[in-house]
């Protein structure tokens, strides 16, 4: 591949990724964040407690980072966090049936524009792109 190429691709990316995140924190319910939904849909997805830390490293952040982030979703309810019994220095994370509202809300408002660009691309394209992000994402995660 050519670096013109290579740039064109990350350059799409980049901008896609700034869109995306621009459009979707304008359809949240009001106070999430992105970062909260993203915490919120891997525990509802995973339907297993997490340690913080684990979270921070499957979000590709710093640990101060997801406490931030955690805290605020407590006060809103929306996960429980309690000691690991095994070992008193972890948490453990869970999402409360509130959060799960929350995140069921959130992928609800989020739905409409999925659905629209994922119509206007196609369904053939759009399996056919699923791989090659994936296959990006992975590459970048191993480095």
């Amino acid at each position: 591949m050519s670096s013109d190429v290579g740039n064109a691709l990350f350059s799409e990316l980049l901008m896609a990724d700034q869109l995306v995140r621009n459009r979707l924190s304008k359809v949240l319910p009001k106070g999430m964040e992105l970062s909260h939904f993203g915490v919120l849909n891997l525990l509802a997805r995973l339907q297993t407690e997490r340690t913080p830390a684990e979270l921070a490293r499957a979000f590709h952040v710093t640990r101060g980072a997801m406490t931030n982030t955690l805290t605020k979703l407590e006060w809103a309810g929306y996960v429980h966090i309690r000691p690991d019994w095994d070992d008193a220095r972890r948490k453990m994370v869970a999402i409360s049936p509130s959060g799960k509202a929350a995140r069921d809300a959130a992928l609800a408002a989020i739905s409409p524009l999925i659905d629209d660009i994922a119509q206007t691309l196609g369904d053939a394209r759009v399996r056919q792109t699923v791989p090659v992000l994936r296959e990006i994402r992975l590459r970048l995660e191993g480095d």
